[in-house]
């Protein structure tokens, strides 16, 4: 396979996103997702709507959302539409929550450890997706970027309590958490998988890189970004952006990058990475050009 391209810019502007959109030099098709993480209620991290807005304006897309497995603002449709209207989401965007209904199922033949995906059934809906990321740590993945987004953050309440229980149907909230972690890691590449197939090509990733806590924008309290912002990475292969933020991170010359690396490795995050290469839906071999 050959390498993918990945570009990059420092400068993190509203204006940037967009910017470096167009560098991918794909047009994103008929009805546009663009998958984002609406923020738990009390998290200070996550990407603001107002930041998001030129880049959301330009494609004309809906921010899509998914309920969550654990209690907190965002586990069910009626929590979590009113928490987007306090993050002032619905105050610019058409915003549909894609589990509001009911699941359907994409399957995964070839998955490691899980062979069918939940995911909300207004997924349907979509033509196209913009996967907008906010890259970060993680409590148990080890980071969060595209992958992330594109398997826990797809999928639906049920189908994020599937991965995290590594395929154990009519998992518990408590089985979340006993799960194998290779095997949880691995389920989230799988979930990514199904989802890169079911848009086929029409998809596209931009990573963020700012506000890098240890913790995931799901914490409703987190801690505050160990590391200073580096930029915006996009890229048409999930696999190869989120290796690239990787390396960023690693190359730093920033004292807090040793506290997001023991976040990442303790939790062996990579291992999602290098499962999704398996699964061959992209490389981590990537040229870096920036803008």
């Amino acid at each position: 396979m050959e390498k993918a391209k990945v570009y990059f810019i420092k400068d993190i502007t509203p204006e940037n996103v967009v910017l470096i959109f167009k560098k991918l030099g794909i047009e994103l098709k008929g009805n546009v997702a663009v998958k984002v993480h609406s923020g738990e209620k009390g998290n200070q991290n996550y990407l603001r709507p107002d930041f998001m807005r030129p880049i959301i304006e330009y494609l004309n897309g809906t921010v899509v959302e998914c309920n969550t497995a654990y209690d907190g603002a965002r586990d069910t449709t009626e929590k979590h539409r009113k928490l987007m209207e306090e993050h002032e989401f619905s105050k610019y965007f058409n915003v549909d929550i894609l589990d509001s209904d009911e699941d359907i199922v994409l399957e995964i033949p070839n998955g490691k450890v899980i062979k069918k995906n939940y995911v909300g059934k207004n997924l349907k809906n979509y033509d196209s997706m913009l996967v907008l990321s906010h890259f970060k740590g993680h409590p148990m993945g080890g980071y969060g970027g595209a992958l992330k987004q594109l398997s826990i953050g797809v999928a639906s309440s049920k189908g994020k309590r599937y991965i995290h229980c590594a395929g154990k149907e009519n998992g518990t909230y408590d089985d979340m958490f006993k799960a194998d972690q290779n095997s949880f890691l691995e389920s989230m590449a799988d979930a990514a998988s199904s989802v890169v197939k079911f848009f086929d090509g029409n998809i596209a990733y931009i990573n963020v890189m700012c506000n890098m806590s240890v913790d995931c924008d799901c914490c409703n309290v987190a801690e505050d970004p160990c590391m200073k912002d580096i930029g915006i990475l996009a890229s048409l292969d999930p696999i190869a952006i989120d290796q690239a933020c990787i390396d960023l991170v690693k190359n730093s010359n920033d004292p807090g990058k040793d506290h997001l690396l023991e976040r990442i490795n303790s939790r062996n995050g990579l291992h999602t990475i290098d499962a999704a290469v398996d699964l061959g839906y992209g490389t981590k071999e990537y040229e870096l050009i920036e803008i």
